[in-house]
C-alpha cells in the first residue's frame, strides 16, 4: 500500500519552517490520541502515523532525505525510520514537545503530570546550548573525490573548572525559592469543564531545583566558557552547492551542564576558471585550429586530476562534444563517476598574410573544402566516446 506524503499527513506545506511543523504536530497528536479517542481504532492509526511523519520532517537530514528520494530515502537503514515498537515509544520519543516522560501521556502537561522536569531533574539540569551554521568553501577538485577538512570554530565549551555546573563545588548551590527546589510551577485555573493544573518548568533554576550561590570563578556562573575549537568533517564526493552537514553535539555547550547544541556545516561550490559542472559531469571548452580539427591530432587537456591525452578526429566538426569517461565527479554515496564532456570549437583565424589567402583559395577548388549543402547529416558521432591513455 503507498504510503501518504508527510507534509500532508501533518498539514503543511513543503517549505514550513520547524516550528511549523512542531506546532502542526502538537495540534494533529492532540486530537487523535488515544485518551480523546477510546477503542478508535482509526484515530489510533492516525496518531502513528502522525509521529511517523513528525520524526521523519522534524529532523533536518532525514527531512533532506525524503524530499530528495522520498519514503524510499527514509525507511529503515543507518538514520532512518524503523518504526515505533508501542504507544509508550511514541510518547518517549516526543514527550518534550507535550511535557510528558517516557512512558507518560500526553496530557500531563494540563494535568499535572511534570514528566519533563522531573526528568529534567534526573539528568542534572542544564539548559541545551545553541546551534551553530558554518559556511564552508570548497574546490571542484575537493568535491570531486571527497576530503577531509579541519575548521575553526568559535564557541562556548564546559568550563573544566567547574565541570560545567557554574558553582565553586557542591556548596555553592542553594534550594531555588521560588519553586521551593521542585523545578516545577503549577498554576490552577477554573473553566467550566473544571480544575486545571497546568506544570511549567521554573524558568528561575530550569527545572534543576536549585540555583548558584557562589559563582565559579572562570564561567561566572555560567558553566561555560569560550574558546576556539578545530573540528575534523569529512566531506564526501559529490556534494553541492547548498548541502549542509550536521555534526551533533558540535555546538555551543549548554549553561550548567546541558547537553551541547549541533553544528551546521554550509557547503559553497567555488566557481571553476575552466571547468562547468553539471551533477557529476564536468564541461570543458577546447579550441582547435583549422588544420587540427580537418585532419586530427592528439591534444592535452586538463583534468580535475592533472592533464590527459584526448584524440581528436579527422574531420571534427566544430560543436561536436568528445566524452572522457570516468573523469567527472565521483557520485554522492557511490562508487560511480562522472565523465568530463569535451566541447568543441575551431579556431578560424582573422588575420591572414596573402600567401596564406591565396593557398586557402586553392584549397578551396577541391571538392572535399566545399560544404555538402542540401544533404542531411546524420547525427552519428555527434557524441563520440574517447578512451585516454
Amino acid at each position: 500500500m503507498t504510503k501518504k506524503d508527510y507534509y500532508e499527513i501533518l498539514s503543511v506545506e513543503r517549505t514550513a519552517s520547524g516550528d511549523e511543523i512542531k506546532t502542526s504536530y502538537r495540534k494533529m497528536a492532540m486530537k487523535y490520541h488515544p485518551d480523546r479517542n477510546p477503542g478508535n481504532h482509526e484515530a489510533e492509526e492516525m496518531f502513528k502515523e502522525c509521529a511517523e511523519a513528525y520524526e521523519i520532517l522534524s529532523d533536518p537530514t532525514k527531512r533532506q532525505r525524503y524530499d530528495q528520494f522520498g519514503h524510499q530515502g527514509v525507511t529503515g537503514g543507518p538514520g532512518g525510520f524503523s518504526g515505533f515498537t508501542d504507544m509508550n515509544d511514541i510518547f518517549s520519543h516526543f514527550g518534550d514537545i507535550f511535557g510528558g516522560g517516557q512512558g507518560g501521556s500526553i496530557f500531563d502537561e494540563f494535568f499535572g503530570g511534570g514528566g519533563r522536569n522531573s526528568q529534567r531533574r534526573k539528568q542534572g539540569g542544564g539548559v541545551r546550548g545553541s546551534d551553530l551554521k558554518i559556511s564552508l568553501k570548497l574546490t571542484l577538485e575537493e568535491i570531486a573525490d571527497g576530503i577531509e577538512k579541519t575548521i575553526k570554530v568559535k564557541k562556548q565549551k564546559t568550563c573544566e573548572t567547574c565541570k560545567g555546573t557554574g558553582a565553586k563545588g557542591e556548596s555553592g548551590f542553594t534550594k531555588c525559592a521560588h519553586c521551593n527546589g521542585s523545578g516545577e510551577v503549577r498554576q490552577v485555573s477554573r473553566s467550566i469543564f473544571g480544575q486545571f493544573v497546568n506544570v511549567t518548568m521554573c524558568d528561575v533554576c530550569h527545572g534543576e531545583g536549585r540555583v548558584v550561590k557562589e559563582k565559579c570563578s572562570d564561567c561566572h556562573g555560567e558553566g561555560r566558557v569560550k574558546t576556539e575549537a578545530e573540528i575534523k568533517v569529512n566531506i564526501p564526493s559529490g556534494v553541492s552547492d547548498g548541502n549542509y552537514i550536521p555534526l551533533e553535539g558540535q555546538g555551543n555547550a549548554g549553561m550548567r551542564g546541558g547537553p551541547a547544541g549541533d553544528l551546521y556545516i554550509h557547503l559553497e561550490e567555488e566557481v571553476h576558471s575552466i571547468f562547468q559542472r553539471e551533477e557529476d559531469d564536468i564541461y570543458y571548452e577546447l579550441d582547435l585550429s583549422l588544420v587540427d580539427a580537418a585532419i586530427g591530432a592528439d591534444v592535452i587537456v586538463p583534468t580535475l586530476k592533472g592533464k590527459a591525452k584526448l584524440k581528436i578526429d579527422a574531420g571534427t566538426q566544430p560543436g561536436s562534444i568528445l566524452k572522457m569517461s570516468h573523469k567527472g565527479i565521483q557520485r554522492l554515496h557511490s562508487d560511480r563517476r562522472g565523465d568530463q564532456l569535451v566541447r568543441i570549437n575551431v579556431h578560424i583565424p582573422t588575420k591572414l598574410s596573402g600567401k596564406e589567402k591565396d593557398t586557402l583559395r586553392e584549397l578551396a577548388k577541391s571538392e572535399n573544402f566545399q560544404p555538402q549543402t542540401g544533404k542531411k547529416k546524420s547525427s552519428k558521432g555527434f557524441f563520440k566516446k574517447v578512451f585516454t591513455d
